[in-house]
């Protein structure tokens, strides 16, 4: 894919995402979360799935009434609230840490004011917390503000470089950008939901069911295999 013009590669990805809208439904972007909501739940979130990692934010929210009692407590007790989500003793200190910086920084509890930012600028400053990579920036910054940022999971990544959008030696984290650099604008969001349907349904990590995707043609993986 590299060295082809923009514009074969806009086009390839706009009949990309038709085919697997046809397939799944379009998606549409609305509000998740508050975007400091959206960030702890997205720590919450490494290495477990959707089911526990809300579930584990559920009871964060109950067990403490804002976000400096969750400052305050201690590291065992938020550990043992958020039990559910998985690698508690690791993710409590860490959800301790960036809420720390981020009232140190602002004086708040509160990133609201991420929306006054430009998105390189808001992506600077969530890169800038302990523990917050690309990953859990792209989250926050695609569902919580709507900015045309692809989060990349281990769907996205896997559909992509079988695609041939990408390489595979680039990494998930170094595909963020690769991937917000040939993906249109305007459909940023309907290509990360896509490739995530597409790779939880057809395009699997261990037997891809080639002979189910409507893709095919368009798949360096599927050539190279056949």
């Amino acid at each position: 894919m590299n060295g082809e013009p923009a514009s074969h590669q806009a086009n390839l990805i706009a009949e990309i995402v038709k085919r697997l809208e046809a397939r799944y439904g379009k998606a549409k972007w609305q509000p998740r979360m508050a975007p400091l909501d959206e960030l702890i739940h997205c720590i919450l979130s490494q290495h477990t799935s959707d089911t526990n990692s809300f579930r584990a934010f559920r009871a964060l929210r109950k067990a403490f009434p804002d976000w400096q009692a969750v400052v305050d407590a201690p590291t065992e007790q938020v550990a043992e609230v958020i039990r559910s989500g998985g690698l508690a003793n690791q993710k409590a200190p860490r959800i301790q840490a960036v809420l720390r910086i981020i009232h140190e920084r602002r004086g708040t509890y509160d990133l609201d004011w991420l929306r006054e930012l430009d998105t390189e600028q808001a992506r600077q400053f969530l890169l800038s917390l302990p523990g917050i990579g690309p990953k859990c920036a792209a989250i926050v910054l695609c569902f919580a503000l709507g900015r045309p940022v692809i989060p990349v999971d281990t769907h996205v990544f896997r559909v992509s470089w079988r695609l041939g959008l990408i390489p595979r030696s680039l990494g998930e984290a170094r595909a963020h950008r690769a991937l917000d650099a040939i993906v249109p604008e305007t459909l940023v969001y309907r290509f990360h939901v896509a490739l995530i349907r597409h790779g939880r349904a057809v395009c699997k990590a261990q037997r891809p069911l080639c002979e189910q995707c409507p893709l095919t043609d368009l798949c360096a993986y599927y050539r190279n295999a056949t």
